[in-house]
């Protein structure tokens, strides 16, 4: 755990951006994984509303609720990172500025250092930024309002409003901005145009930086999206592991006596 090392801060994070160094950001939703992350030197972490398909196994983000993104803060900020923890918002729950403040505050409260906006929802964004909180925003494809999941700024009309809608939520005051599933050179424009990071995530290597779901990098998914790169193959390991297992039971291997009291 990161006890007693210095706090990463959303300043420390801009400054990034000016130096040209890349921000690797990650999702968790427990206490194990965040040490990991921690011990990695991961800056910025996630606690996404993606948990709602890879923790809870919802078709999408919708039915995520604060209690459900309270509990995972909690667990996440127990281990205590370095890396600035941002809490999502789940769906319907910063509809007005005020609605925005009051849940906003909840997730800080159960130990997240931020929290994340979809949208160029200028007016809660302000208010949650008034309130001394800080926000990542995010624009490009929404999932919680999204139809279908579509690659955003094909067309000209669609990246003038990328551009637009960044430029918005950089002047609300987030500290960052992710840009999901959009067009690389449209990525590269955003980032030039905005003066606080880009974290891609399917927006090619333009960005100031890129998050990843971690069960995506770690190959614990049943399917990895195309614009993740999976680094381990974890759910191989992990069936060899149950089946093993269950082998030596069947077999009266398991326990043996290393793991017997005498």
């Amino acid at each position: 755990m990161a006890v007693n090392q210095t706090k990463i801060t959303t300043s420390e994070l801009q400054a990034m951006k000016q130096r040209g160094e890349k921000i690797a950001v990650l999702t968790s939703y427990d206490f194990f994984t965040t040490q990991l992350l921690d011990e990695a030197g991961i800056p910025m972490i996630l606690v996404g509303d993606s948990l709602g398909m890879v923790v809870f196994g919802y078709e999408n983000t919708l039915p995520v609720t604060m209690d459900d993104m309270l509990h995972h803060v909690r667990a996440v900020a127990r281990a205590q990172p370095r890396g600035l923890i941002v809490g999502d918002m789940p769906y319907r729950t910063y509809e007005t500025p005020e609605q925005a403040v009051v849940n906003a505050r909840r997730l800080v409260d159960a130990g997240a250092d931020a929290v994340k906006l979809e949208g160029a929802v200028v007016p809660q964004i302000r208010a949650v930024v008034a309130a001394g909180i800080p926000v990542l925003g995010h624009v490009g494809l929404l999932p919680q309002s999204a139809a279908k999941y579509r690659v955003q700024g094909r067309d000209p009309a669609g990246a003038t409003q990328l551009v637009a809608d960044a430029r918005a939520v950089a002047d609300a005051g987030a500290f960052a901005v992710v840009l999901e599933c959009v067009v690389a050179n449209v990525a590269r424009q955003v980032t030039a145009a905005v003066p606080i990071p880009t974290i891609g995530i399917g927006a090619g290597p333009d960005c100031d930086g890129q998050v990843l779901v971690v069960h995506d990098l770690l190959g614990w998914a049943v399917r990895v999206p195309k614009h993740a790169r999976q680094y381990a193959n974890l759910a191989a390991e992990m069936r060899r592991a149950f089946a093993a297992y269950k082998r030596d039971v069947q077999a009266g291997t398991f326990p043996g006596s290393a793991e017997t009291v005498f």
